[in-house]
């Protein structure tokens, strides 16, 4: 993954931008999530997932009191089946609301939680390939280790009950802190383990491109020349390869452009041209976002090529 330079991009952007390689063998322009949008992100998913807590916590108090405090009084006193089923539902619901939050919002299409997508930011593969839920799966569980535990570990040394766990939970703290700071991609120690990072969302509008009668009908203002791709064309791809391929047009640039072109077009046995690359791409868009979000209306979904 080299870094590269385009036009008047800031020093400070240019060191973030890389290009990722996909099983396809296509080279995509992405830019790595700066260190302050991550930690913004991870601080608005922490708030959301506790106004929901909270939230939930109120609801129970208001529906379900008399239980509750049969609960917290069980300390001392005999605790009913009733209050333990609802003690079970608060450990169940805190259980899911740590770690069902990241992976169910990260496993999704945007591979990104709340809190990344407002910063602009989404998890990615460093392979190119699809985010897979092992990876998602380890990058998360590691944020136990990372953050939780020595938390835990500083909360507790004021009680001088763990003696010098508190200089042993700073320093554990500090060091973890301090990974995406010793490399240049900004991985935190759950990145590296899944083989992961986390890359800037483009904001660029597609829709402006795609909104032409030229893009729609798949008519090139260059050539003149009219691309249409039939069931069998279409059915090759899925959501996966739409999203890269709306990344390839977003980026606009030249070298993805030809090299997708040139994929596509031996994926489904066209005879590559040259110069019309970015009309071809956008038809090929267009006809196959309608093809899936046609399918999406009966029942029907493909996720990816392999689906």
């Amino acid at each position: 993954m080299n870094s590269h330079r385009t036009g008047f991009v800031p020093a400070t952007l240019a060191k973030r931008q890389r290009y990722m390689l996909t099983p396809e063998g296509i080279a995509l322009p992405l830019t790595i999530a700066s260190r302050g949008a991550r930690v913004g992100a991870l601080v608005l998913d922490f708030v959301i997932i506790a106004a929901g807590m909270l939230a939930v916590t109120l609801v129970l108090f208001w529906t379900l009191g008399d239980l509750i405090e049969q609960l917290m009084a069980g300390i001392e006193d005999e605790i009913g089946g009733a209050a333990e089923l609802i003690g079970v539902i608060l450990i169940l619901f805190s259980f899911l609301a740590r770690y069902g939050y990241f992976l169910g919002f990260e496993l999704g299409p945007r591979g990104a939680t709340p809190g990344k997508r407002i910063v602009g930011i989404r998890v990615a593969a460093r392979d190119g390939g699809q985010l897979r839920a092992e990876a998602v799966i380890a990058r998360n569980l590691l944020r136990d280790i990372e953050l939780f535990l020595p938390l835990v570990f500083l909360q507790v040394a004021p009680t001088g009950a763990m003696g010098s766990a508190g200089i042993a939970g700073m320093i554990w703290f500090l060091i973890f802190m301090g990974f995406p700071f010793f490399n240049r991609d900004a991985m935190r120690a759950g990145d590296i383990i899944a083989g992961t990072w986390v890359v800037e969302t483009p904001r660029a509008n597609l829709a402006q491109t795609l909104s032409t009668q030229s893009a729609a009908d798949g008519t090139s203002q260059v050539t003149g020349a009219r691309y249409s791709f039939g069931e069998a064309e279409l059915s090759v791809y899925g959501e996966e390869e739409l999203q890269t391929l709306e990344r390839v047009l977003r980026g606009g640039e030249e070298n993805a452009l030809a090299a997708v072109h040139a994929a596509i077009c031996r994926k489904i046995g066209w005879e590559p041209g040259s110069g019309d690359e970015r009309a071809f791409l956008t038809a090929f868009y267009a006809q196959l976002r309608a093809k899936l979000e046609g399918d999406m209306r009966f029942g029907k979904r493909k996720r990816d090529k392999y689906s």
